[in-house]
């Protein structure tokens, strides 16, 4: 018995925040901004939006398009970096009430942008132990709430969107999640950071006076540790699994930074007709970027049932992870 992705959905909010809104908030301009980082623009959620909402409205795509009765989901996880609640109820939970699901197990994790890599990784052992039959996963972000719209340097990068994914039981190999790698490291933990908030800096007055809710970023030490671990990422798990580029029908990195992605792209010699590219329209929407740039590709046609998919991200922590998978879907 095999793990197997069933299917894919996703949530873009409907509010736009383009370069150009961007240049009367801070010191910038639309140039700078698609040079630097290829980014046009991003989804903004509602005020009256949580991140539940936007991994709920995905969920329901993705099961949908699976062909199951949500009563055949017996456990939800979610990967987010900006849930509902900072402790408790768990994003996952909030999901599943809003799908109608109870008595299902729920729980959140958090691997910032890697956290889509790390759920399958989790559903792959769950589904593959017999534990599990049809599982729900979710990245969905609504990252707008933990960024500083005075920081140029973070707040050009992020928007809010939701991915999700049913991941279910195959025994045929030609549909299945082949392999999963996932790892971290957190010495580098400080370069890409939400300081204030958590036990570390408890809520208080002076916090939110110094911003420290907000995400900080080291966007070129980042950035050079990003490109060489993604790629080497990427080298290691073809290796182990005897493949080569060319027999990769969709490079799906996770969309940070253009820079970055072509930067691996050319390293790894994968041709830009296989590389699924949303960075421009979405920006970086962290554990929701790889599922919705998936379903882009999903919804574009491009992606057909038993293609062989390359995933590659990397996250703060710093954490990062790459899987290879059929798609078993319709």
């Amino acid at each position: 018995m095999y793990a197997t992705l069933k299917s894919i959905g996703a949530y873009a909010p409907q509010t736009i925040l383009t370069n150009h809104d961007l240049e009367k908030m801070v010191d910038t301009t639309d140039e700078w901004i698609t040079k630097r980082t290829g980014i046009k623009e991003r989804r903004i959620a509602a005020p009256d939006e949580v991140t539940s909402d936007l991994g709920a409205a995905a969920a329901k795509i993705a099961i949908a398009r699976a062909g199951i009765d949500p009563k055949e989901i017996d456990g939800v996880i979610c990967a987010t970096l900006s849930p509902d609640y900072l402790t408790m109820p768990s994003t996952a939970c909030m999901i599943a009430h809003k799908l109608g699901l109870s008595h299902v197990m729920a729980f959140d994790i958090s691997a910032a942008c890697s956290g889509f890599v790390y759920l399958l990784n989790l559903a792959k052992a769950f589904v593959e132990s017999g534990a599990y039959k049809n599982l729900l996963i979710v990245g969905a972000e609504k990252i707008s709430s933990y960024v500083d719209y005075t920081d140029r340097g973070t707040c050009i990068l992020f928007g809010d969107g939701g991915g999700a994914a049913i991941i279910g039981q195959t025994e045929n190999k030609n549909e299945a999640i082949l392999d999963v790698h996932v790892a971290s490291d957190g010495e580098y933990g400080h370069l890409l950071i939400t300081p204030g908030g958590g036990s570390k800096e408890p809520c208080c007055l002076s916090l939110l006076e110094n911003k420290r809710q907000f995400i900080q970023m080291a966007g070129n030490e980042v950035f050079k540790i990003a490109v060489k671990t993604l790629t080497n990422d990427v080298i290691d798990i073809l290796a182990k699994n005897n493949l080569c580029a060319e027999q990769i029908d969709h490079f799906i990195p996770h969309q940070a930074n253009f820079r970055i992605i072509e930067a691996v792209r050319q390293k790894l010699e994968f041709p830009e007709e296989k590389t699924v590219l949303t960075v421009h329209k979405y920006g970086n929407t962290s554990a929701a970027s790889i599922p919705m740039a998936m379903n882009d590709a999903y919804e574009e046609g491009r992606i057909k049932r038993g293609d062989l998919i390359l995933l590659d991200t990397f996250g703060g922590g710093f954490t990062w992870g790459s899987a290879l998978l059929r798609f078993g879907g319709e």
